[in-house]
């Protein structure tokens, strides 16, 4: 009796154990096997994306270079230790990776100003002409376009193309990535005539001449800046020229954000709140800390949010307050991100980039406590310059966001749904380095493309 029962429950027994303990181990994702084999002397796989090959890139080269190695080189053979599986994963794994950066191998130059897109014929009109870098745009009451280049000099464009340099700038330290960056006009600028820039300042110290991300507000009558006010120094000033931000945009409330970058410190200033360096700051239209921003008992009393590299994209939407910015990764990992009140954006504790000689700042992705862009660039196209598509100028646009990719020297389109990336599309290919882009009162897109450096104004021709 009693064996007549045990047998069934031994039974279940068995074949519970057998579900809970598979007796043979999943295999090795090639991830897996490339991170504990290759990874110490190539980095991460996605380093291949730009690498320039030696032996080929079609699965079979691929097979064969893990396959044979190449003695000279120092690559060892993979033969004799893996399995010819393995070694297929591995190059498919590679080649997957080559081909996320071959969508951006723009070979020739445009023929002509006139363009093909999923949804229109495009026509690109030149506004401006004859400058270096442009990099901030502000549209006049009445028109005129109010444009800042990276050297230190201020246009004042007219609707007819003319172009007037307006003096009273600050003195900027061009250099680098420095120089003179963004401009934006106060919320009430019909009445008060404020004009705001933002700037890589430059002072003497005991190391030499130190650079930080400034803020000057001026009235601007004509082609005349007077009142000049720097209402805004970043601290503590660097040595380094370069990760700036910056880009400034005011609110519905007239509070004015500002991005400044980490000054290439990465693992000094983002993370630490009593540096105003990576990081998104909130201040009143003097320059003065605004009414409850997070930090100002336990930090720098001005920053809003932090954990950032170099945000050089700033849209706020009126409608609903919603903060969008987009930063610069290492190599990989650019972001969109929605900027929230105090919220860490992880910078270098966690990225999808790696560092320029290919090794990862980071193994984490994710980290609690640490926020997660909307969406993420790998390969790094560069982003700088961010704009919402609004009006009837582009209805098939409309709600869509426009990024200037600097890297792949394109206008990139990010369709969105639920605040995600769902879609893109490559806009004007190989126009040159793409630094800003700006939707005019009138609705019409402009962007502006650097060395040389023109101003354009994107016009639909047709289906």
């Amino acid at each position: 009796m009693f064996l007549k029962y045990l047998a069934p429950c031994a039974a279940t027994a068995v074949a519970c154990l057998s579900l809970t303990f598979p007796s043979t181990p999943p295999p090795e994702t090639a991830d897996a096997t490339f991170k504990k084999l290759c990874s110490s002397c190539h980095g991460d796989v996605q380093a291949f994306v730009d690498r320039k090959w030696k032996h080929g890139t079609t699965k079979a080269e691929l097979i064969a270079s893990i396959s044979k190695g190449y003695s000279d080189f120092g690559m060892p053979a993979w033969e004799a230790t893996l399995k010819p599986a393995q070694i297929e994963g591995i190059a498919d794994l590679i080649l997957s990776s080559i081909e996320k950066g071959s969508r951006y191998s723009f070979n020739n130059k445009p023929k002509s100003n006139v363009f093909k897109t999923e949804a229109y014929t495009v026509r690109l009109d030149t506004v401006a002409s004859g400058l270096s870098s442009p990099w901030g745009m502000a549209f006049l009451p009445g028109g005129d376009l109010l444009a800042t280049d990276r050297t230190g000099k201020i246009y004042r464009i007219g609707a007819n193309g003319q172009k007037s340099e307006v003096s009273g700038g600050p003195q900027v330290l061009a250099e680098g990535q420095g120089g003179l960056l963004d401009v934006v006009l106060h919320p009430k600028f019909d009445t008060n005539h404020w004009v705001y820039f933002s700037y890589s300042a430059v002072k003497d110290s005991p190391e030499g001449k130190v650079g930080t991300t400034a803020i000057l507000r001026a009235k601007l009558d004509g082609t005349q800046l007077t009142d000049q006010q720097v209402i805004f120094e970043a601290q503590p000033w660097s040595k380094t020229r370069h990760h700036y931000g910056s880009r400034l945009a005011f609110d519905k409330a007239g509070y004015l954000f500002v991005t400044v970058g980490e000054r290439g410190s990465e693992y000094t200033n983002p993370q630490n709140l009593e540096s105003d360096l990576g990081k998104v700051h909130r201040l009143n239209d003097d320059g003065t800390p605004a009414a409850g921003n997070p930090f100002k008992d336990k930090g720098r009393a001005t920053i809003w949010s932090w954990g950032h590299r170099n945000p050089q994209g700033l849209y706020i939407d009126q409608a609903t307050g919603t903060i969008w910015e987009t930063e610069h990764g290492p190599r990989g990992g650019d972001e969109l991100n929605i900027i929230r009140k105090g919220a860490n954006y992880g910078w270098p504790v966690i990225s999808y980039g790696i560092g320029y000689d290919g090794k990862a700042f980071t193994s984490l992705k994710a980290k609690e406590g640490m926020e997660q862009a909307q969406h993420y660039w790998v390969p790094s196209i560069a982003p700088s310059g961010l704009a919402l598509v609004e009006g009837t100028r582009y209805p098939a646009w409309k709600g869509n966001f426009l990024v200037g990719s600097l890297r792949f020297k394109y206008l990139n389109r990010c369709v969105i749904k639920n605040n995600k990336v769902v879609k893109e599309e490559i806009l004007f290919p190989n126009i040159g380095r793409v630094r800003n882009v700006k939707i005019a009162p009138d609705g019409y897109a402009y962007v502006a493309v650097e060395d040389p450096g023109v101003i354009l104004k994107v016009v639909t021709t047709g289906k």
